[in-house]
This record gives C-alpha cells, sequence and structure tokens, in this order.
C-alpha cells in the first residue's frame, strides 16, 4: 500500500455519534477499536466525560465490543478505560500497526471484524490502513490540544484536502 492510500480513511464522520452502526454490522464488524483523545473526551483528559460514557453504553447495546487504543502512557488510558469498563490498549505506536495487532489479539477477533476509529490521519488512520483494518475518522472533539498535535493539523488538513476526505 502507497502511503497516500494509507493516509485516507474509508469513511470520515463528524463524531463517534454519527458512524453508521447499522452499516457496520451488516458488514460483518463486530469490534470498534476507538482512540480516545480528542475522539471520545477531550485531548489528555484524566477521565471519560458523559459523552465517551454514552457512546459506550450506545455501542455495547448495538452488540459491539470495544477497545480503547491509545498512544497515551499506560497509566492515564488505563484508567480511563477501566472508569469506561473497556478493554485497553497503551503505548499503541501509532502509526504504526503493532497497536492495532495487540488490540486484535486482545479481542480475539481479526481484522476482517474490526473498526479502528479516530482523529487523526497521522496517528489513527495510518495504524488502522496497515493493519489492516477498516477505518473511520471523525472530527476533532475539541479544539484545544497539546501542541504536537497542533502543529501536525495543517499538514492534515493538505492531506485531507488532497485526498478529498
Amino acid at each position: 500500500m502507497n502511503i497516500f492510500a494509507a493516509m485516507k480513511p474509508d469513511a470520515v464522520c463528524k463524531s463517534v455519534y454519527d458512524i453508521p452502526l447499522d452499516s457496520l454490522k451488516e458488514a460483518g464488524k463486530t469490534c470498534l477499536l476507538l482512540d480516545f483523545d480528542n475522539t471520545l473526551g477531550p485531548d489528555h483528559a484524566t477521565a471519560p466525560d458523559k459523552y465517551a460514557y454514552d457512546f459506550i453504553d450506545k455501542i455495547r447495546n448495538e452488540g459491539f465490543s470495544c477497545c480503547l487504543v491509545s498512544n497515551a502512557k499506560s497509566g492515564r488510558s488505563s484508567k480511563i478505560a477501566q472508569m469506561l469498563d473497556i478493554p485497553c490498549v497503551t503505548y499503541a505506536h501509532k502509526p504504526r500497526p503493532d497497536g492495532i495487532y495487540r488490540a486484535l489479539k486482545l479481542m480475539e477477533t481479526d481484522a476482517s471484524k474490526a473498526v479502528m476509529v479516530g482523529d487523526q490521519v497521522f496517528t489513527d488512520v495510518i495504524a488502522g490502513r496497515l493493519a489492516p483494518v477498516y477505518t473511520i475518522m471523525v472530527e476533532k472533539y475539541s479544539s484545544k490540544e497539546i501542541w504536537y498535535v497542533v502543529l501536525k493539523r495543517p499538514f492534515e488538513k493538505l492531506v485531507r484536502l488532497i485526498g478529498r476526505f
């Protein structure tokens, strides 16, 4: 897969709540691999908010399993996952697919049944595409971001403009 193909998600949604769960089910998807920072909650939050809890409840009610797949330090992301009562892969090393592979093993599923959901092209989308799992990019949860993510966003915007997504 060339790098430009790896940067284009399979789908783009405004938020996690706009993900077409029925369509995913029809396509045989059973497991959502979820980024946390600026996907399910504010960047660098130490606890999930109502938005995250409600979404996890929604996908469980729809019959999906889920796993947090985070580049964050194990203490913070593990605590968040524990509060959400979901499994977690920390230090996922996205954009490398290693964390996705660990999540697939943890969830006892294969790539054909999984969906990676995240807000960043250069981490979540590339990792998912290289795994290869179906990828859904969501718009960032909040405008507040850590400085190194802010630096990447103009390049991401250019990639999205060229790739038309």
